[in-house]
This record gives structure tokens, C-alpha cells and sequence, in this order.
């Protein structure tokens, strides 16, 4: 029988790998013997594919190396050169149509939101909604959930010389989310540089080779260049881990070092953290589907990456509804009457739908259906999921605040918050102030790090050599097919 090589055998098993068979280099599936191509045969059972100084692999061997096949987080054979052109090509291009209307839309928003927060700072606080007893509203709620817009919380001294209480939540907030700002923005800068030199190589105009050569800081990926540029992004990676869980901690402190019902708790601070892991994802995957369907980046975004994200806000998701109930526990076994009625306030009170959908629908039974492997691997699904998640965190960090404040000691002060129309107007700027960020930087900067993408590829092996008959696809071409 004739015999292959060991590099034909590894690259068979790596097509088969590839298209869903979970084969590992050098087996074959228990149907090749209907397909000559891979000469495969049968013997005892077992398909084996015959390598030169290689042993057969056969029963439990065999098994057991499909199980240990990984799926390639690259799929259909790409490249280098096909990575470099699909992802830089979204920077070269011109801008689709699209982009320009949801550019003028989110810009229009940014916007008007931009001027209500300059016509609240020059008439003041009465602008807002917010009343006795509901002191903080919609703007600690948009604070909580963007974590970093409400920057205007400055240690400076105000009009009477009279400085800030630094024992306040409120001013560890500053330091917590300055830092954690100022690392974060660091850690992304410096991900971007090989891939801002791969665009300064590529630019045809002096202007955007200038840009990029500039914001590349001189990167030739050279050997040192590689080497001080991994210890940073390490550092830089091991410091955002704990400023990760200060800062949503921090956060939480401004409500759980009150004596406010529903507030005082020392559950807030892990509750927090894994409330803003739960929604960091979904936002994330708000802004991926879209994106990887429109620049068709299906190859580089698998189905592998969504399903394992979903499994993410499966697991926060959980923590989230552990948290829910565990504050409902609290309530009940602390005999605390206020406390009590606070909760049935939050469930049956005003804003019983706020509770109702948000947090109990949205955030704790939408999840539940990545517990399915069909839905984690639907689009339309997970999408829906993660919209729900968004909503969901808003909600539950309105009636944490304003629900918990509307029914305080006093009945006679008892008052519900309507928000005014620079409120809403002021939430919506955020949203358009995030939304054009986010368009700006997939217009002019890679979405995608090729960099670390690159080390995915059967081409980042050393010992990779393409096997005779083999062509790359082109970034606009047609599959392959045997």
C-alpha cells in the first residue's frame, strides 16, 4: 500500500480539523476508506493512516487524540497575508454608507447630550429630576453604568474654599477610576503598536504614514522590540487585574457605607464586580456581532469565541442571581423591618416593573438559555441576550438607587422621580458619545489585534511548510473545494 508523508499526513489531519472532524494530525475519520484521497484503510476496527517512522494509532489511542484536538481559532486555512489584508482593509477602505449615517445619528446625539450637560452646569442642579427624597437619580445611575463619565467628581475646593470630604466613597471614586482609566487606556495604546507599524508600512500617503509612524513609536518588530513590548503588555495586564475589582468595589462603597435600606450591605462589593463583568461582556458582544457580520470577519470570530462568551455571562449571569436573592435572604433574616419592606417595596412598590423585567427577566432568566449549546451558537440568539443584559443593568442600578431612596424613614416625604427632558437627553448624549467613540475607532485603527491573531495560524509554526498543491485564499476570493 502506498505510503504518505508526515507532512501530508499533518496537513490531511488538519483539513479534516478544520472542516468539524476533530481529527488529530496523522488520523483519519472511520469513513475514509470511501475516500481514496486520504489513503486510509481499515484494521480491527480502527482507521489508520500509515506516516513514515510513525506509529499507527488505533483503539483508545486513537480516542483519546480526538479528544485532545483543539478547534483552530482561525478557521479555513487563512493566513498571514489574508489577516493582515482583511483587517488593515477595513482602515484603507473608504467608508461604507452605513458608517456615515450611523456616524451623523450617534454625532447628533453626542451632541445635544454635550449641550444639556453645559446648560445643567450653567443653571444648576434643578435641571435634573432629582427631589426630596430622591437626592441621586439618573445621573449616579449613568455614572454606575458607564463608570468613567461622571469625571466631574474633581477634588478641587467649591465657591465657599471648603474642600471635599476625602473620607467620602465619593472621592476614592476619583483616584479608583482615574487610575483604572489611565492603565486601561495604556494596556490598549499599547496592544495597537505593531499593528499601527503594519499600517504605517502599508499607508500610501505621506499624511497617514506620518500618523502611524508616530503613534508606532518607532516599532520594527525586531527581537528587543518584541521582547520589551511583551514584559510591558504583562505588567500593564497584571496591573489592570486588581484595579479590575478595586474600582467596582470603590464604586459599591458609595452605597453600602450608608445607612439607606437596600444599601447597607457587605454583599455590594463582589456583587458589583461580577455585575460589571456581566454586563462588560455583553456590551462587547453587542458591538462584535455587528461588526463581524458587516466586515465579514467570520474567519477570525468564530463560533468558538461567541459560545464561550456566552458561557461567561452564563456564569455571571448566576452570580448576578445569587446576589438577587441572597439580598432578599439578608432582608428576611435580619428582622430588620425597614429592610424588609424595602424589598417588598422593590418587588411590588412603584417601580415594580423596573424589578420585574429588569432585573429578574432580563438579568437573570435571559441568561439561561446559554445552558443550550443551540442558542449559544444563534446569532439572533445570543444578540437578544446580550441587548437583554444591557437593558438589564441599567434597571437594576436605577431601582438600587432611586427605588431605594423614593420610600425612605419619613412616609410624609414619600415621592416618586420623574425624569425631565435633560435627563433623558443627557443619557442619550452618553450612548452617542460611546457609539461615535466606538465608529471613530473602527474607521481609523484595527478592531483586531493581527498580531496576536497571526500567532493562531498554522503559518506562525516555525516548521510550517505549505504542502505541494496548497494555495492561500485571497481576501476576496472563493473557497477552495476538493
Amino acid at each position: 500500500m502506498p505510503k504518505i508523508s508526515e507532512s501530508q499526513a499533518w496537513w490531511r489531519g488538519y483539513q479534516n480539523e478544520t472542516e468539524g472532524l476533530r481529527l488529530y494530525p496523522g488520523t483519519c475519520d472511520k469513513s475514509c476508506s470511501d475516500r481514496p484521497q486520504r489513503r486510509g484503510y481499515r484494521s480491527g476496527g480502527a482507521c489508520n493512516i500509515i506516516m513514515d517512522a510513525a506509529p499507527t494509532a488505533t483503539g483508545p489511542i486513537k480516542e483519546a487524540e480526538r479528544r485532545i484536538t483543539r478547534v483552530p481559532l482561525v478557521l479555513n486555512r487563512r493566513n498571514f497575508s489574508w489577516l493582515t489584508e482583511r483587517i488593515s482593509g477595513v482602515v484603507e477602505q473608504p467608508a461604507p454608507r452605513w458608517w456615515w449615517v450611523a456616524f451623523t445619528i450617534t454625532a447628533s446625539a453626542a451632541t445635544f447630550g454635550l449641550f444639556c450637560i453645559g446648560y445643567q452646569i450653567s443653571t444648576g442642579v434643578g435641571t435634573w429630576g432629582n427631589q426630596i427624597p430622591v437626592g441621586w437619580a439618573w445621573d449616579i445611575t449613568n455614572f454606575v453604568f458607564w463608570i468613567g463619565i461622571g469625571h466631574d467628581l474633581a477634588p478641587v475646593p467649591n465657591n465657599w474654599a471648603i474642600w471635599q470630604n476625602f473620607r467620602s466613597a465619593l472621592m476614592w471614586d476619583v483616584f479608583a477610576v482615574s487610575t483604572y482609566f489611565t492603565v486601561s487606556v495604556l494596556f490598549w495604546y499599547t496592544g495597537l503598536v505593531p499593528d499601527l507599524a503594519t499600517l504605517r508600512d502599508r499607508a500610501t500617503t505621506k499624511v497617514r504614514k506620518f500618523l502611524f509612524g508616530v503613534f508606532a513609536c518607532g516599532w520594527r518588530g525586531s527581537n528587543r522590540n518584541w521582547r520589551h513590548y511583551e514584559m510591558a503588555y504583562l505588567l500593564l495586564a497584571g496591573l489592570s487585574t486588581p484595579l479590575v475589582l478595586s474600582v467596582h468595589s470603590v464604586v459599591s462603597f458609595d452605597f453600602a457605607t450608608t445607612l439607606v435600606p437596600t444599601w447597607h450591605t457587605t454583599i455590594f462589593p463582589p456583587y458589583f464586580v461580577a455585575g460589571a463583568i456581566f454586563g462588560g461582556f455583553a456590551m462587547v458582544l453587542t458591538l462584535l456581532l455587528p461588526c463581524r457580520a458587516m466586515f465579514k470577519l467570520q474567519d477570525v470570530i468564530t463560533p468558538q469565541h461567541i459560545d464561550k462568551m456566552a458561557k461567561i455571562i452564563l456564569l455571571t449571569g448566576s452570580f448576578v442571581g445569587y446576589a438577587y436573592t441572597m439580598e432578599f435572604f439578608l432582608a428576611w433574616y435580619s428582622g430588620n423591618s425597614y429592610e424588609r419592606f424595602a424589598f417588598w417595596n422593590r418587588v411590588f412598590g412603584p417601580y415594580w416593573w423596573y424589578w420585574w423585567f429588569g432585573m429578574l427577566f432580563c438579568n437573570c432568566l435571559s441568561p439561561q438559555l446559554f445552558w443550550f449549546r443551540w442558542c449559544r451558537y444563534n446569532i439572533l440568539v445570543v444578540f437578544f441576550v446580550a441587548m437583554c443584559v444591557n437593558a438589564g443593568m441599567w434597571f437594576e442600578r436605577f431601582i438600587i438607587i432611586a427605588g431605594g431612596l423614593a420610600r425612605d424613614f419619613l412616609p410624609s416625604s414619600w415621592r416618586i422621580y420623574h425624569p425631565t427632558w435633560v435627563d433623558i437627553w443627557t443619557y442619550i448624549g452618553t450612548l452617542g458619545i460611546f457609539t461615535s467613540l466606538f465608529l471613530l475607532f473602527v474607521r481609523f485603527l484595527p478592531m483586531i489585534a493581527m498580531s496576536e491573531v497571526k500567532t493562531a495560524v498554522p503559518e506562525a509554526d516555525p516548521h510550517y511548510t505549505t504542502p505541494p498543491g496548497i494555495q492561500s485564499v485571497s481576501p476576496g476570493g472563493k473557497e477552495r473545494t476538493r
